[in-house]
């Protein structure tokens, strides 16, 4: 029996219709790619060119450094370190401490921390987890509003609004509780250390929200199912399957937040007090360092009292290095260097 060659020979496979309908573009891209020639040029260029986009961080960092300890000389050489230390602040008699700066700004923060870290993660949470689909764009959109507002605003509304409020309302209730401790203790004026606290947590609690927001839902969907499929509950699940692996990115959040309440300015001037005194009660009238920059700048009539008012913006520089510093620790020490993962 004769076989015929051409009947038991397999067939060549045809390609797409999709596939020929590409060879042609994918030649001519890979013929545009081979006629630009030798590209090493142009990819030392861009490289050299991240590269010093990279170290203009550190001039930048470098130079604002060098011009405040060039602008505070005259006060190093004169007090050296017992100028942070100092509590007096008088020009008239050449006095000059910055430690009741120091203190106003530590505590204002430290008040604001207290009141916007837990309402920021809270708001967070219901946004990301508990949220009616048609509530979440609109208190989106107003939580990001408020970072909006320019400081001066929220300066007069904290005159006008909250200073009352505080006064009529908040503060009795706190000087007749926890009075005892001497945290809250009469005069009670309306404007103080605890003024100023409040309105910073205004301001910084939607940086610390939205950024919580944006970690929190980019924790991958199989998280939270892996959890409740263990038999958790719903705060189980959160606290075990969504805190827990965006926690390196809620404290990145609160430090940008820390950030935006140490150098706040005309806010905290309103209303602090703008008085440069140590003392234990919240209610009582204080000064912090940007404030005393922004009062008193344009009054400096020697070249000891400008040189003073340098060396607090380099007070606030450092405190500022120092804090960012010390977060970056905290976070190695919750992670120990690795990424955070369920466990």
């Amino acid at each position: 029996m004769a076989f015929n060659l051409e009947e038991v020979r397999p067939s060549r496979p045809s390609l797409p219709p999709t596939a020929e309908a590409d060879a042609p573009a994918q030649s001519a891209i890979r013929a545009y790619l081979l006629s630009r020639g030798n590209s090493a040029v142009s990819d030392a260029a861009f490289r050299w060119l991240m590269l010093l986009s990279g170290l203009s961080i550190f001039a930048i960092i470098g130079i604002i450094a060098g011009e405040l300890i060039a602008g505070s000389r005259l006060t190093l050489a004169k007090f050296g370190l017992h100028f942070f230390f100092g509590t007096a602040w008088d020009p008239v008699s050449g006095h000059y401490g910055a430690l009741p700066f120091i203190y106003g700004t530590l505590v204002s923060s430290l008040i604001a921390l207290i009141i916007a870290v837990p309402l920021s993660i809270g708001l967070a949470i219901f946004l990301t987890e508990m949220c009616p689909k048609p509530l979440r764009g609109p208190l989106s959109f107003l939580t990001e509003l408020l970072a909006a507002i320019p400081s001066v605003v929220y300066g007069l509304w904290a005159i006008f609004v909250l200073a009352p409020i505080l006064r009529d309302h908040v503060n009795p209730v706190l000087i007749h509780l926890l009075g005892w401790t001497g945290l809250f203790a009469k005069p009670n004026f309306g404007i103080g250390m605890l003024a100023a606290g409040v309105i910073l947590a205004i301001m910084i609690l939607p940086i610390i929200s939205s950024l919580t927001r944006e970690v929190m839902i980019s924790v991958p969907r199989s998280q939270r199912e892996a959890v409740l499929a263990l038999g958790a509950t719903r705060w189980e699940m959160i606290r075990m399957g969504v805190l827990r692996n965006a926690r390196i990115g809620i404290v990145g959040a609160i430090i940008l937040g820390l950030g935006r309440a140490l150098g706040e300015t005309m806010a905290v001037t309103m209303v602090i007090g703008n008085r440069p005194d140590i003392v234990k009660n919240l209610l009582s009238p204080a000064y912090s360092m940007a404030s005393v920059l922004a009062n008193e700048f344009t009054e400096a009539a020697d070249s000891t009292y400008l040189s003073a008012l340098v060396e607090i913006g380099l007070a606030l520089f450092i405190i500022t290095i120092l804090v960012n510093a010390l977060a970056r620790l905290l976070v190695w020490a919750v992670t120990r260097g690795a990424p955070a993962r369920a466990s």
